[in-house]
């Protein structure tokens, strides 16, 4: 059988189009200086401000890390978050024509603040989530479709990163679903809150708490795994469900009912699980445009995220990182 590690240049500049809720990830740093006069608080130091990719975003840029050659479309704000995002992007070498400015609605943020100290570990404290909770109006929704409608001849691969903030619309949702299975061309969704609407999708992505809530029970064993596995895969109508199951690995459903169970491939210390659901998804999407077997894709996919988990915070992959991880697991 041919190696992991040559089948993956065949992702190499594959054109991906994301369409999601790009978030601007922010973490502010600070030291601790004493306790407020005024309330029972820690002072801070402010030390540093760094904005990363988040949300679909974070998809972005892990496709363009992992050699993809990405259009990224959504809506953000005009403010400076906006302009830190852009930034990434750039830097990344994405293709943001898809984006859409509206200064009525802020970019969609998270605002982690870390304390520490010298005798301290540095944590988190608190987080200040910054969004709208207006759907996009009729007239955003049809700019993005137009600028959606120039890009889709370009590409050959489809993801759909929906993170609750309303940028996949049900038009969206509706026409991108019909045109990759018109075109024929590989789709996958992954949706945080709303897995239910994507009926007629190509793959879906999510997590086994997200399948729990779906289907409305625990899993406990592997049978509840699998039956709620045929559930999601029956009432959507999808080619396959990708399941990533934490220190057990992932399962991938295939349409005919084959199961296919992935440990994890590297048991290395873990020290962060943010974000590696998106590095999953980027490396997916591209080996399946690549035309590797989906089972593959997926043994692809989880040495990606298992190499993600063990970076501090929302991160990206590249491509070479990738190849080293399968050489060390000898795939």
């Amino acid at each position: 059988m041919q190696k992991l590690t040559s089948l993956i240049k065949k992702m190499l500049d594959r054109k991906i189009l994301v369409i999601g809720d790009m978030v601007a990830d922010v973490y502010l740093t600070g030291n601790i200086g004493r306790i407020s006069r005024e309330a029972p608080v820690l002072i801070l130091d402010n030390v540093e401000e760094k904005i990363v990719a988040g949300g679909a975003a974070n998809v972005v840029a892990n496709v363009a890390t992992l050699g993809g050659e990405v259009h990224a479309v959504g809506v953000i704000g005009d403010d400076k978050h906006a302009e830190g995002l852009r930034k990434i992007l750039d830097y990344f070498e994405v293709h943001t024509e898809g984006l859409v400015n509206d200064p009525n609605r802020p970019t969609v943020s998270k605002t982690r603040v870390i304390a520490g100290g010298r005798a301290t570990v540095s944590q988190q404290i608190v987080r200040i989530d910054r969004e709208s909770k207006e759907p996009i109006s009729k007239k955003l929704e049809a700019e993005l479709i137009s600028k959606i409608d120039k890009i889709l001849p370009n590409v050959e691969g489809i993801v759909l990163s929906d993170y609750g903030s309303g940028t996949i619309t049900e038009g969206v949702k509706k026409w991108l679903i019909r045109y990759a299975a018109q075109n024929k061309i590989p789709s996958i969704v992954d949706s945080r809150y709303d897995i239910g609407r994507f009926e007629g999708i190509g793959y879906i992505k999510q997590n086994d708490t997200e399948l729990a809530n779906y289907v409305g029970h625990e899993l406990k064993d592997m049978s509840s795994l699998i039956d709620a596995g045929a559930t999601i895969m029956r009432n959507l109508n999808a080619n396959g469900a990708l399941i990533t199951r934490g220190e057990k690995g992932m399962s991938l459903f295939e349409r005919g009912g084959a199961v296919h169970h992935i440990p994890v491939a590297d048991k290395s210390e873990v020290f962060d699980v943010s974000g590696a659901g998106d590095t999953c998804v980027a490396a997916f999407i591209l080996a399946l445009t690549a035309g590797i077997n989906p089972v593959v894709a997926a043994r692809i996919s989880n040495v990606a995220a298992g190499v993600a988990v063990r970076k501090m915070g929302t991160s990206t992959v590249n491509f070479e990182e990738l190849r080293r991880a399968l050489e060390f697991t000898g795939k």
